[in-house]
């Protein structure tokens, strides 16, 4: 199964998150299929940029978003 889900990055107590697409039996940080945006909790507000294009074409080719990803897509409007 095609999972959307988070990539961990940056240095320790600094957050940064990659938004990719990857098989759900890859690990978290191994391999992936694409990147398709990121997100930064740092920032005040929290930094969202996704690909509307490349989510929605995703989501329509079957991947699961995550909760956490399902979450960062509404508040960016790519879906409701």
């Amino acid at each position: 199964m095609v999972k959307i889900r988070l990539k961990r990055v940056g240095a320790k107590k600094q957050p940064f998150y990659r938004v990719i697409v990857a098989d759900s039996r890859s690990p978290r940080n191994g391999r992936f299929i694409e990147e398709i945006g990121y997100y930064n909790p740092l920032t005040n507000p929290a930094e969202i940029k996704i690909d509307a294009e490349k989510a929605t074409k995703w989501i329509g080719n079957g991947a699961q978003p995550t909760e956490t990803v399902k979450a960062l897509l509404k508040k960016a409007g790519i879906t409701e």
